[in-house]
């Protein structure tokens, strides 16, 4: 076996190697001073998250809900803005504008929840913020804010008749909305006509902006009809939006249907089924005669102007072949400018000729003074919704969109321009 001898040589380097590893230990011992640090840290993460964890143990049990969500964009200027809690009751909330401005609102009763006053206004930023307290007295905070849905971002339905009238029985609900409706069915679904005589009604769109809804036969005398339109938030069109809350009433007054006879040149007014009256009356010349068919008054007038240009009958020089700016006891039957009123131009015509550019006359004074005249007294005892029946006219039936005259539509016709 071959001895080794350990050299000079080999015992330093072999002290070396020591050394080093004494080294390695020594670092070694150094990271272990880090690993007291990092106790340290680890002691201060565990007391900061005893502060929390004592902090969410006192919060307040009170949960606050304000919708719109925070940052909404074409919010409903009806009912989307409210304040709910539970787990606690509301002690303060205040809404105010961009601007500052103040919003009143109502808490409930049982400090549960809390809204808007009125309608909002359209096109505003609104910022809302609420406190609550828990059973404990803990207080909640929260906050919100939220822009209201823009004009032309929204539409709204012009109606006719007005609440609290009583009208004829021909009168229909009339909507014209003010912007075209794409989704007619989600519209429709949003309004509600009901008459307390029980009649079904039903919806026609004549266009994509005017929707009438009127029963198969007219209202019956003496009930009440309501309206409600639930639009709010209804998508009538893409990125448009109903912004109309509403309920409206009115009465059906007496059952008065006027029949003009434009071969005989009489009227015989009747109501309830039975003749009260009969006038004589001029009608529309033979170049320019009366529509035929079922109208109803839409609007009354003492005295009103009348002249030819507005409706096309001009002169060559352009001006209106006529122009009375006192025509006493008129009636609007049609868009287009038929008229039933007064005439105290037309001397010894009534029932004996037709004259007229399509309107019904009946005779009359000037400055419509005279209640004993016969266009006074038929304005004086009718109603907008009565309904006025031309027959024997050479003319055409009138079209059921110009003005208020849907009763010239079968049942049939008129329920399959329905999108309910």
């Amino acid at each position: 076996m071959e001895k080794r001898v350990m050299t000079d040589s080999k015992r330093r380097r072999g002290l070396a190697a020591a050394s080093v590893l004494l080294g390695g230990v020594l670092v070694l011992s150094a990271c272990s001073d880090g690993d007291k640090d990092a106790s340290a840290d680890s002691s201060k993460t565990s007391q900061a998250q005893e502060v929390d964890k004592a902090a969410a143990e006192d919060a307040s049990e009170a949960q606050i809900a304000i919708k719109p969500k925070n940052g909404a964009t074409n919010a409903s200027i009806n009912n989307d803005a409210k304040v709910t809690v539970t787990k606690g009751k509301l002690t303060e909330v205040t809404m105010t504008t961009a601007a500052g401005d103040t919003v009143k609102g109502t808490l409930s009763a049982d400090g549960t929840s809390w809204q808007p006053a009125g309608q909002l206004e359209r096109s505003t930023t609104y910022k809302i913020n609420a406190t609550a307290k828990d059973s404990k007295g803990r207080e909640a905070h929260e906050n919100s804010s939220f822009t209201t849905v823009s004009p032309a971002n929204s539409f709204i339905g012009n109606f006719t008749p007005e609440d609290g009238s009583t009208v004829g029985v021909g009168m229909p609900v009339s909507i014209n909305f003010n912007k075209a409706i794409t989704d007619k069915k989600a519209v429709q679904d949003g309004i509600t006509v009901t008459s307390s005589s029980g009649q079904q009604v039903a919806g026609h769109w004549f266009n994509s902006q005017r929707l009438d809804l009127r029963p198969e036969d007219y209202w019956q005398g003496g009930s009440t009809v309501t309206l409600k339109l639930a639009l709010d938030g209804v998508e009538g069109a893409d990125g448009v939006f109903g912004v109309q809350q509403k309920t409206v009433t009115f009465k059906i007054g007496r059952n008065q249907v006027s029949t003009v006879d434009a071969q005989t040149k009489t009227m015989t007014v009747t109501q309830d089924g039975k003749t009260i009256k009969t006038i004589p009356i001029s009608a529309g010349s033979p170049d320019n005669p009366t529509y035929n068919g079922r109208m109803v008054i839409s609007e009354k007038y003492k005295e009103t102007r009348m002249n030819g240009a507005t409706v096309g009958f001009t002169d060559d020089d352009g001006k209106g072949e006529y122009d009375i700016k006192d025509v006493p006891h008129a009636m609007r039957l049609s868009t287009s400018g038929t008229f039933i009123h007064g005439n105290y131009w037309g001397k010894g015509i009534f029932g004996t000729a037709n004259t007229s550019h399509g309107c019904v006359g009946l005779a009359d004074v000037k400055g419509a003074g005279d209640p004993g005249q016969p266009a006074a007294w038929f304005y004086n005892n009718s109603l907008i919704g009565d309904v006025v029946v031309v027959k024997n006219s050479p003319d055409k039936t009138i079209t059921p969109d110009n003005g208020l005259n849907g009763w010239n539509m079968s049942w049939a016709e008129w329920t399959a321009g329905s999108a309910g």
